[in-house]
């Protein structure tokens, strides 16, 4: 079996609970359409990025490819170094259910989750939301 290398073990962590949901969600698309979940950031939002969370055939040339509980998790590299430590997480309430994303590179997000800033000229592996050199 192959392993992650250990510099790519803290990009992009699924939860054991987020891979159960991917996995049944996978289970339901044709056969080959959804090989891997791509995670991504793109422009947009109220706060300049939005996550983009998605089925792929499988990795693309320069993909950082992990695999966590079953589930093979592709990265893009411009897409990296915003998400390096992040967390997926599925999160299952009265209220609401859906994909929360905890990423330690945020400096600012708006109020509906999906779209975040990260300081501008930032070290990716800062590591912590605040104390950043981000005056805002």
């Amino acid at each position: 079996m192959a392993t992650v290398e250990q510099s790519e073990t803290t990009l992009v962590t699924l939860t054991e609970r987020a891979a159960t949901k991917i996995g049944a969600l996978m289970a339901e698309e044709p056969a080959g359409e959804a090989e891997v979940l791509r995670v991504a950031i793109q422009g947009g939002g109220c706060s300049g990025f939005e996550y983009a969370l998605g089925f792929d055939r499988g990795a693309q040339e320069g993909d950082h490819e992990l695999s966590y509980h079953g589930v093979k998790v592709v990265v893009d590299p411009f897409s990296a170094p915003y998400l390096q430590g992040s967390t997926i997480d599925f999160l299952e309430t009265l209220k609401e259910s859906g994909f929360k994303i905890d990423n330690p590179n945020v400096v600012a997000a708006c109020g509906c989750g999906s779209s975040f800033q990260v300081a501008d000229g930032e070290d990716p592996g800062c590591g912590t939301s605040s104390g950043c050199g981000h005056a805002h």
